[in-house]
């Protein structure tokens, strides 16, 4: 996944001619709280937010007076991959980055809400669809074998005893959020899932050995 999946296209534009009374109309108009200040060229030339116009009295002023220059100001790639602007979040502690192409024009923004949002999604894929990848992967791996070395590995791992049937219908009854709070986190899910892979393949190699 890249950050223009992720991104805000329809972000407020702040040009660098325009008064701070202008700005604060768009901020309201658009329920917003930051935006770029552009050049002409779409270019980023700064950054404002209400918190730099909190006091202000003058409206009329030019918003170059009160924003931070952009050398100040995080910025990410539209095709940077999405974990970048994920960690500049966390290291940083901003709530809002503004997304360049490679010409250094501003096309988009990523907020904290954005994040969320795609996270809920993912967390909403059913495991059922997980597998069907991890078969497809795999390739010559039939779905019953990848049943049968699920059933195996669980019982290794858990110490459940859980019929390959069983382990079909829980995960078409189960989404990905669930199943990483079942394992006890990502990182246990996708072990197991490897381990899974690492049966099914090793099972199909000794079946093979055999004939």
């Amino acid at each position: 996944m890249k950050v223009k999946d992720l991104m805000d296209r329809n972000f407020i534009k702040i040009y660098k001619d325009y008064s701070v009374k202008k700005t604060i109309e768009l901020f309201k108009k658009k329920k917003r709280f930051a935006a770029p200040i552009l050049d002409d060229n779409d270019k980023l030339y700064g950054w404002i937010t209400t918190l730099e116009l909190l006091g202000v009295k003058d409206l009329d002023d030019n918003i170059c007076k009160y924003m931070r220059n952009k050398e100040e100001v995080i910025v990410v790639y539209e095709d940077d991959e999405a974990r970048e602007v994920v960690l500049k979040f966390v290291k940083y502690k901003v709530v809002s980055i503004p997304v360049l192409n490679r010409e250094e024009r501003v096309v988009g923004m990523v907020r904290h809400c954005d994040i969320v949002r795609t996270l809920a999604q993912l967390y909403e894929i059913p495991v059922y669809k997980i597998f069907k990848s991890l078969q497809k992967y795999l390739g010559d791996i039939t779905w019953e074998e990848l049943m049968e070395a699920s059933a195996i590995v669980t019982k290794k791992m858990t110490g459940e005893e859980i019929t390959p049937e069983e382990y079909e219908k829980r995960i078409k009854n189960t989404t990905f959020g669930k199943a990483i709070w079942s394992c006890g986190g990502l990182e246990k899910f996708f072990i197991g899932l490897i381990e899974i892979g690492r049966v099914a393949l090793a099972r199909k190699v000794a079946k093979r050995r055999k004939t």
